[in-house]
C-alpha cells in the first residue's frame, strides 16, 4: 500500500500515519520528496487491509501497489527515478555512473596503475575482486583481505568510491570497511540470507541478475534489500543463459527500458561478463548506454593477457580512455551525463 500525503501534510500528521501503520503490524518506509511525501506500507495483507487512512489528516489517497515487489516498485515513487549520491559520485535519474577496474585485484602495481588509469579517463566508480566466486575450485579465488587493502589504497589514492563483491556473511565487516558499494553476484542473487544482512546494514548495494533469473525474480531480490530499511539498490544487467553458445552470456538489453519501467532502482549493464570476449565489450557497452542504461560496469586491465582471472574479456588500460569518450557520447545520446571525476 502507497500513502500519498499532501503538500501541506504537517510533520505531526506524517508521523500519524507512520504510527498506525506500524501499530497493525506493518512497516512503513517514508519517502520524503521535495514537495510530497509518500509512504510504503509492507506488511501481511491482514495489516495492511486495515489501515483506514483515507481521509486521515494530511493524507491526500491511499495506492495499493499490485506488484508482488513493493518498494521496488515504479509506483512507490510515482514514476520518479531513484538517485543516488555515492561517495561523490550520482547515478540515476539522469547521472550516467561509469564503473571500472580490474576484474580481480593482483597485485599493488596492477591494482594502482589500473586506478590511476580510469580515474584520468572519467570513471566515477572503481570496481576490482577481493574475493572471486569461480566455477572450478581450482580457480584463482582473490586475495581476500589483502586485496580489500589494495582497494583501500587504491580509493585513498584516486578519491574514487569503491565497488567490490561480498560472498559471505562471514565477510562482511571487512567488506564493509572498504566498499561504497556491496556487489552481489549473479551466483548470489538469491542468496536470501546474505541479501537480508546486506539490507540490514543500509549500505548501497548493486544485485547482478541472475544466470537464469527472470527480471520479477531480479526485483524481489531487490526487495529482500529494500523492506531491510536499506534504500540504496542497484540493479544490474549481466547477461542471461540462453542456448547461443557464440559468447558467454546474451546480454538482455531490453531489461534496460523494462526495469526502469517497473522500477525505480538505477539500472546498469556489465557488458565484460555477457561478452566473454574483448572485441565484444565495446559495441555491448555503446549500445546498453544509448538504450539508457544509467551506468557500465566493465573491466579493466594493464596486461590482460596476463590476468588471473577473465583475461579474454578485459580492456587495455591503455585503451581504456578512448573506450570511456565513446561510451559518454553514447549515453548522452539518451539524456544521460556522466558527472566529472570526484576529486582525491
Amino acid at each position: 500500500m502507497m500513502i500519498v500525503m499532501k503538500p501541506t501534510a504537517t510533520e505531526a500528521e506524517i508521523d500519524a500515519v507512520i504510527d498506525r501503520i506500524e501499530t497493525l503490524g506493518a512497516t512503513a518506509h517514508p519517502i520524503f520528496g521535495t514537495e510530497l511525501t509518500v509512504i510504503g506500507a509492507v506488511g501481511d495483507r491482514a495489516h495492511v487491509e486495515h489501515l483506514d487512512l483515507d481521509g486521515a489528516p494530511g493524507v491526500d489517497r491511499v495506492v495499493p501497489i499490485l506488484k508482488p515487489y513493493k518498494l521496488a516498485s515504479a509506483e512507490l515513487r510515482q514514476g520518479e527515478p531513484s538517485i543516488f549520491n555515492i561517495g561523490g559520485s550520482r547515478i540515476g535519474g539522469g547521472h550516467f555512473a561509469l564503473m571500472a577496474g580490474p576484474c580481480t585485484v593482483e597485485t599493488r602495481e596492477q591494482t594502482l596503475d589500473t586506478a590511476d588509469v580510469v580515474k584520468a579517463a572519467g570513471a566515477t566508480f572503481l570496481r576490482g575482486g577481493a574475493y572471486k566466486p569461480r566455477t572450478s575450485p581450482y580457480g584463482f579465488n582473490g586475495l581476500g583481505q589483502e586485496g580489500l587493502r589494495l582497494l583501500a589504497e587504491a580509493k585513498e589514492r584516486t578519491g574514487l568510491p569503491v565497488i567490490t563483491e561480498c560472498l559471505d556473511v562471514r565477510d562482511l565487516p571487512a567488506v564493509l570497511e572498504v566498499a561504497d558499494v556491496l556487489q552481489i553476484g549473479a551466483r548470489n542473487m538469491q542468496n536470501y540470507g546474505l541479501l537480508t544482512e546486506i539490507g540490514r546494514c543500509g549500505h548501497p548495494v548493486m544485485i547482478k541478475r541472475g544466470l537464469s533469473a527472470t527480471l520479477d525474480e531480479l526485483l524481489m531480490a531487490a526487495e529482500y534489500v529494500l523492506k531491510e530499511g536499506n534504500p540504496t539498490v542497484i540493479l544490474c544487467e549481466r547477461g542471461i543463459r540462453t542456448f547461443e553458445t557464440a559468447y558467454r552470456f546474451t546480454l538482455d538489453l531490453s531489461a534496460i527500458p523494462v526495469l526502469q519501467e517497473l522500477s525505480h532502482l538505477p539500472v546498469v549493464v556489465d557488458p565484460s561478463h555477457a561478452a566473454g570476449r574483448r572485441a565484444l565489450v565495446e559495441p555491448l557497452s555503446l549500445a546498453a548506454a544509448a538504450a539508457g542504461a544509467d551506468g557500465i560496469i566493465v573491466e579493466v586491465h594493464p596486461e590482460p593477457e596476463h590476468a588471473l582471472c577473465d583475461g579474454p574479456q578485459q580492456l587495455r588500460a591503455d585503451e581504456f580512455a578512448d573506450y570511456a569518450s565513446r561510451v559518454v557520447r553514447a549515453a548522452a545520446l539518451a539524456g544521460n551525463a556522466i558527472q566529472a571525476s570526484v576529486g582525491v
